[in-house]
């Protein structure tokens, strides 16, 4: 894993010692929340976990991805560049939530940079362990995928009704200009 980013963090092994507290969080996650405790028996040796320390960064902006994460322990801080003005704090991710998902699905860069809050302890998915899971639990395997074609579809449903809210106010914002310069015409 050192090749995907995470020399600096503390290796503590595959997920299986974890499966129990991962599936005490799945009420909280909309990716794991329909999988039994021995459906996530079956997945945490396909899953490595690590611990970052407060501050250290977990996915930077533009990287490359193939993995996703799942906050076992902790709160990572999720920033997205805006040209050339700092990151803006987009998010906070906490216990039983997923982050990389779009990288782990279409391998692109990711979308933005994740900096570990407190100390944090993540479960990783790759894609070429999800694809161990399609080939030797294909039920499971099919699940898996069916929950994040369905958490993906949301978050679109929803950033596109932030998008939409935020040209209405612009819309508005540009009528009350029009509105207070006409009377210089």
């Amino acid at each position: 894993m050192a090749d995907r980013g995470f020399s600096q963090l503390e290796y503590l092994g595959d997920a299986t010692p974890f499966a129990r507290q991962l599936h005490a969080l799945l009420p909280y996650s909309p990716l794991f929340e329909d999988l039994s405790l021995a459906e996530v028996c079956l997945i945490s040796p396909f899953m490595q976990v690590y611990r970052a320390q407060t501050g250290q960064e977990v996915l930077r902006e533009g990287d490359a991805g193939d993995f996703m994460l799942f906050v076992i322990e902790g709160r990572i801080e999720v920033f997205k560049q805006a040209g050339s003005h700092p990151p803006r704090l987009i998010a906070v991710v906490t216990n039983g939530k997923t982050l990389g998902e779009m990288s782990l699905i279409d391998g692109n860069p990711r979308s933005a940079t994740c900096i570990a809050e407190a100390g944090t302890v993540v479960g990783v998915l790759t894609r070429e362990s999800l694809a161990r899971i399609i080939l030797e639990q294909p039920i499971l395997g099919a699940k898996i995928l069916m929950a994040l074609v369905v958490m993906l579809s949301q978050r679109l449903r929803t950033t596109s009704a932030q998008l939409l809210a935020s040209l209405e106010q612009a819309g508005r914002q540009d009528e009350g200009l029009m509105e207070r310069d006409s009377g210089f015409v």
